[in-house]
């Protein structure tokens, strides 16, 4: 009985070992989306100047940004095509608003789960001398495949000075279980005024 017992506590101490070496491995690594590093789909549009690129990610994702009405939307898929017809490509957030050409990429070991992107939201209630609105800044937080591509958490980066750490734990805790179409989009930490711009309808 005593080898039998331990038996389990060696087996036993393996798991908690192997559980303890998967959470080590989720870290972050950055890939880019400024234009000069992405490929331009067609030709902008002569009527509105809308683009779309596509931009190269890890483990053989791509990045589709599509900007129409200074307005841009974000997604991730094995191609052009699975990218477009994910949810991610059909979000619009109802101001003006960019996202930035850093997207940090949430992995576990070589896997990646979610990416991070830093977006910049128009104010226009907050006008610059020039009368042009200020924006505002906040992190999304977008779950990867297997499943769909959507948003899963909004980080207000002004209101939250640990904003890219409230990210990361986001996307850890919640990404890969995250129900693109069923659960609702999670506000983590204090909510300031991006994620109220974000949100309004």
């Amino acid at each position: 009985m005593k080898h039998i017992a331990g038996i389990g506590l060696a087996v036993l101490v393996i798991c908690i070992g192997l559980n303890s070496a998967d959470a080590q491995s989720v870290g972050s690594t950055y890939t880019s989306t400024a234009p000069r590093d992405c490929r331009q789909i067609g030709k902008p549009n002569k009527l509105d100047g809308s683009t779309t690129r596509a931009c190269p990610g890890k483990a053989g994702f791509l990045v589709l940004i599509a900007e129409d009405d200074l307005r841009e939307s974000v997604s991730v898929g094995r191609n052009r095509r699975e990218a477009a017809e994910e949810p991610a490509a059909k979000i619009w957030f109802a101001p003006f608003n960019s996202s930035e050409t850093t997207i940090e990429w949430r992995a576990a070991g070589a896997k990646p789960f979610a990416i991070i992107q830093r977006w910049h939201i128009a104010d226009n209630s907050d006008p610059d001398k020039q009368g042009r609105p200020n924006t505002k800044a906040m992190l999304v937080v977008t779950r990867l495949p297997p499943g769909s591509v959507c948003h899963v958490a909004y980080v207000d980066a002004i209101a939250n000075p640990t904003a890219n750490e409230l990210a990361r734990k986001a996307a850890d805790d919640f990404a890969r279980g995250f129900a693109c179409g069923k659960d609702e989009v999670k506000i983590i930490g204090t909510r300031g005024r991006a994620v109220g711009l974000a949100t309004m309808r």
